[in-house]
């Protein structure tokens, strides 16, 4: 487990591209195949059959929850590596926070709870106000339904004006995003390993190579 963190990092971001799987109907192979995200080599990776049993409104979803684990892993990663960076720092709650990344959210303030609830709160209200059907809409067999002209992942948040027009473009820009939060949930789910087994920071252990 010793180089966990590092191998998370380096790990190929296509190892967790997709790969091809039966489709139950033509509707649904359209839905899968045209999805971005799938890249050669590997192509459509599903080897637990999600895919199968999907329909194209679950397919949605699906990736939905991709993107936001991937952001919130990006996220994650930067977290980690900053927060030990400048751990015992002045400014940061009185220097009073050290050790593992794992250990910082056990020393804050009680506090600062209530601002990390009303953020997370405030965003999940807003993602699905903007996302989701109203839960009165939805059939009952079919509940979380996706609203027909809601991009998964599109919370029309754009301040530095990456997104382009060109749908080619855009499909790339995309595609990154995606692999790079396919790799960030790796290497999140490494530094927590790696952390919780030795008790060591993941500065300490790059800086120890």
């Amino acid at each position: 487990m010793k180089f966990t963190a590092i191998l998370a990092l380096v790990a190929s971001a296509s190892a967790f591209t997709p790969m091809p799987v039966n489709k139950a109907t033509s509707a649904l192979s359209a839905s899968v195949d045209g999805m971005v995200g799938v890249l050669d080599p590997v192509g459509f990776f599903d080897p637990l059959g999600f895919a199968e049993k999907a329909t194209p409104a679950t397919l949605q979803r699906y990736r939905e929850a991709e993107l936001a684990h991937g952001r919130v892993s990006m996220l994650a990663v930067i977290g980690f590596l900053v927060g030990e960076k400048v751990e015992g720092s002045s400014f940061l709650f009185d220097a009073s926070i050290s050790g593992p990344a794992i250990t910082h959210i056990t020393q804050v303030p009680d506090g600062f709870w209530a601002v990390i609830i009303a953020f997370v709160g405030a965003y999940e209200a807003s993602r699905a106000e903007a996302g989701w059907v109203d839960p009165a809409d939805c059939p009952v067999d079919q509940p979380g339904l996706l609203r027909d002209d809601y991009l998964p992942g599109d919370l029309k948040f754009d301040p530095l004006g990456l997104m382009p027009d060109d749908a080619e473009e855009f499909a790339i820009i995309q595609t990154k995003e995606l692999q790079n939060g396919r790799l960030a949930m790796l290497a999140a789910a490494g530094f927590l390993a790696q952390e919780a087994v030795d008790g060591k920071g993941i500065i300490e252990h790059l800086q120890s190579m």
